[in-house]
């Protein structure tokens, strides 16, 4: 609000918006289902994923690979995924059971016609140090794994807000 009277004393004769900036990215472009890839090999969260998923209202595919493996052939369309969607959105767990989900981050980022996906790191690690390397990595965003249905549903529509309502993308 400062900055609308800031802007109103200074220009007088401009015309100001209710918002100086679009709040949603239904405000720029007709909405339009967003692909979700969940990278999660433990069955309780990726169920969790679902229902939190379930409760948000931006259209949308939740995607449900196990492993770090079967992540990179669904991004890469390979084997069962070649007719599957380019996801929008990674989420990624670190500890999965093939190959640490670092290294699936640092696959993605390294593929030049992966690298522009975001990928949020979505992890019950706290520790430091793996959160410094995911973002040296390029990880885009990362979280910790809520323990309760209700935060994680909470983080799940911060997610959305966020991923799939004001940004803008990047899409083949």
């Amino acid at each position: 609000m400062l900055v609308v009277a800031v802007m109103r004393m200074l220009f007088p004769s401009l015309r100001l918006a209710r918002t100086l900036y679009p709040t949603r990215m239904a405000d720029y472009e007709r909405v339009r289902t967003a692909e979700i890839l969940l990278v999660e090999d433990n069955p309780a969260d990726a169920r969790l994923m679902r229902e939190a998923f379930g409760e948000i209202t931006a259209p949308h595919n939740l995607h449900v690979v196990e492993t770090g493996g079967r992540a990179m052939q669904f991004l890469r369309r390979e084997e069962e995924y070649t007719a599957g969607p380019r996801p929008d959105l990674v989420l990624l767990d670190l500890n999965l059971p093939d190959m640490h989900g670092l290294e699936v981050l640092a696959a993605i980022k390294n593929d030049s016609a992966l690298r522009r996906t975001p990928v949020v790191v979505f992890s019950s690690s706290r520790a430091r140090g793996e959160v410094m390397q995911a973002y040296n990595l390029n990880a885009n965003s990362y979280i910790a794994k809520p323990v309760e249905l209700a935060d994680f549903i909470r983080v799940v529509k911060g997610v959305e807000e966020f991923w799939l309502t004001v940004v803008k993308l990047p899409k083949d």
